[in-house]
């Protein structure tokens, strides 16, 4: 649908398994129809060069391609940055 175009993309690094990151997708839960979520195994080979950068950072969030947050959702942050993609839509 093309309501999915205009959404901002939040890319989750992750690797399996990883409660940080299932903690953080849950933090999310009430946000996620203002955004949508790519989630990146860096585990998997064609994904070496996440897993070499971020291999003891996971969870880490990236919103339209810009590194956001590592660690845990830092919600205050991710609120500011998502209304401000959302205003320039």
């Amino acid at each position: 649908c093309s309501a999915s175009a205009n959404k901002p993309v939040l890319t989750l690094f992750t690797k399996k398994p990883c409660p940080l990151c299932d903690e953080a997708k849950e933090v999310l839960e009430p946000y996620k129809r203002r955004f949508v979520l790519q989630e990146v195994d860096i585990n998997l080979p064609e994904n070496s060069v996440w897993y070499d950068k971020y291999k003891y950072d996971i969870p880490v969030f990236h919103l339209n391609g810009e590194f956001l947050m590592k660690h845990q959702v830092d919600i205050q942050k991710f609120e500011d940055h998502l209304m401000k993609l959302e205003l320039q839509n």
